[in-house]
């Protein structure tokens, strides 16, 4: 059985936010929506990022230390496709579901705002409702041909983009990183990207305390 993951290298992460560009776009977001951020870091203990995410801390951080001994690093957030995720079962109208490949999605016909779902999930923002009149960047729908609908009063989160997966192609947000920073694949087969990615590294699972079996691996 496919269990689809991926692994984010933090080492190679510039902050160009490239994979939030691609996301947007190949997904048509609303300006208000965005289904992967990528937050600055004043220091690098990436045990603590989990914490640090949950309250909301790392969206404003600068540089640490005293100069010329800076450091700055780079976290990028987005949906974790848990495997145990804490949103499925809050959710009262049946709209968060998983895939048999693991993965998390909104159905947004059954969605109703309600926003239990938002209230459940460990980790803060990446799951957001649109507004009633989502403003769009152009006025001609832009991105893939598929990309989800965004329907006022509803929730959205990413999706690994599986409107690609089911392509045969990978997430946007890994088509333009220029620091090939991230890793796909199936989390079941050793023979995966992502899988020999994780091999022999040492890596973070964001909040792993919580219970959920995130399947995004940060690797320090």
């Amino acid at each position: 059985m496919t269990r689809y993951g991926m692994a984010i290298d933090l080492r190679r992460c510039i902050g160009c936010q490239a994979c939030a560009a691609a996301c947007k776009m190949a997904n048509n977001l609303p300006k208000e929506l965005t289904y992967n951020v990528v937050y600055t870091k004043g220091d690098d203990d990436f045990d603590s990022i989990g914490t640090a995410v949950s309250r909301g801390a790392l969206a404003n951080d600068n540089a640490g230390g005293t100069f010329p001994n800076c450091t700055l690093n780079f976290l990028p957030m987005q949906c974790q496709h848990c495997a145990e995720p804490a949103c499925l079962s809050a959710c009262p109208t049946g709209a968060t579901q998983q895939r048999e490949d693991g993965i998390v999605f909104v159905d947004t016909d059954l969605c109703i705002g309600c926003e239990s779902c938002i209230k459940a999930c460990p980790y803060e923002g990446v799951r957001s409702l649109i507004s009633d009149n989502p403003e769009y960047y152009l006025e001609v729908e832009a991105g893939e041909f598929d990309a989800p609908p965004h329907t006022p009063g509803t929730v959205e989160k990413c999706t690994f983009c599986k409107n690609l997966i089911d392509r045969g192609e990978e997430p946007a947000c890994m088509q333009l990183c220029p620091g090939r920073a991230r890793y796909w694949g199936d989390l079941d087969d050793p023979d995966s990207a992502v899988s020999k990615a994780i091999e022999g590294r040492d890596f973070h699972l964001m909040m792993e305390s919580a219970g959920t079996s995130p399947n995004v691996y940060y690797l320090k």
